[in-house]
């Protein structure tokens, strides 16, 4: 298990969409954790080649993330909004794609990393086995027991365990607005009742930007942390220059659909709170609002652009990724010592 082969309890959550590099990720691995490479909006032929770059960049192991495929959506389930945003942005057309995850999934049978992992989605038995079969440990994002009994089942090596504090896309297997009158679960609580319903290694995401908050997720029963949004604003990162001003603001989150048709955690803006009855449609609304986004990040109108980001988003810091990776590694041993030595009554 390569977790058990880490110098340092330490994942880099896979950040899709521009933040993700192959630096970031050789950075993470070369400090003793694990780097991941993130998939996601890329072609096969797009992966491979930062596949190779991150190999020039590091000897250490390192992971790729992809996003496991969802059904299309009815255009009668979404039309009626982006003929709405068309009033007023520029809109994209909407429409369907499995992300290349065939293409991708072939490219890591013949090319394999040391861990392939999978958001949105759990990957068939015999997929999983194919991965196996090429020397690759597979972890699947979850965000309940019910996905996490489904994962274990099918042979998965790891869960990733997602509470609600996490930025960025939720990682549940069905995005279904009907669930939303039920609160999502904490990392907190997730740990445990994951811990208390199977027997498979987790990595603890979501809101984690100190060694404290690292600390406490070891101490819940993960393995280790994963962690994204404190490394938005590292050197090695590839965030636009919005996000990184932006996360450094007190600024609440909240979860939306109103850019990509998925359940997401960002920064609170205008544009979230204007369409808060967003309808579920992914990636339809994706691509759709690919235009107005992108303009909004040209111009730096941060009203108009998804700005992901975790809940304790404010603490993340400017410095080499490899530094902050040393950094959380020695303050996690730090809290984990101190609450060691904390005398509780009656032992």
């Amino acid at each position: 298990m390569l977790l058990d082969e880490l110098n340092t309890p330490i994942v880099l959550a896979p950040m899709a969409g521009g933040p993700s590099t192959p630096e970031l990720t050789a950075a993470v691995s070369d400090a003793g954790g694990l780097g991941f490479l993130a998939a996601g909006y890329l072609g096969a032929d797009d992966l491979g080649g930062r596949i190779k770059l991150t190999r020039t960049l590091t000897s250490a192991a390192f992971g790729v993330n992809l996003f496991y495929p969802s059904a299309p959506s009815p255009v009668t389930s979404f039309g009626d909004y982006v003929d709405l945003l068309a009033r007023e942005f520029p809109i994209g057309e909407p429409r369907f794609d499995t992300d290349a995850w065939a293409a991708k999934l072939d490219l890591l049978i013949t090319d394999p990393v040391r861990v392939v992992s999978c958001t949105f989605g759990c990957p068939s038995g015999e997929e999983i086995a194919r991965l196996h079969e090429a020397g690759s440990e597979v972890w699947v994002t979850v965000t309940s027991v019910a996905e996490a009994c489904i994962a274990a089942e099918v042979g998965a090596d790891v869960l990733i365990a997602q509470g609600a504090e996490a930025g960025g896309h939720r990682g549940s297997f069905a995005d279904r607005p009907e669930d939303d009158t039920a609160d999502p679960l904490g990392l907190l609580t997730l740990l445990q009742l994951l811990r208390a319903a199977v027997d498979l290694p987790l990595v603890a995401s979501g809101g984690i930007a100190t060694g404290a908050a690292v600390a406490a997720a070891l101490v819940a029963g993960a393995a280790a942390a994963q962690i994204g949004t404190a490394f938005l604003r590292t050197d090695e990162a590839g965030t636009a220059p919005l996000i990184r001003d932006a996360v450094t603001l007190d600024t609440p989150t909240m979860l939306t659909r109103a850019f990509t048709g998925r359940r997401a955690r960002g920064l609170r803006n205008q544009f979230m709170l204007d369409h808060l009855d967003a309808p579920s449609a992914y990636p339809e609304i994706h691509y759709a609002t690919g235009p107005l986004r992108a303009a909004a990040r040209a111009s730096g109108n941060a009203d108009e652009v998804n700005l992901w980001a975790g809940q304790a988003h404010s603490l993340a810091a400017e410095l080499p990724a490899g530094e902050l990776v040393r950094q959380l590694s020695e303050d996690a041993k730090t809290a984990l010592n101190k609450a060691l030595s904390i005398r509780i009554q009656g032992c």
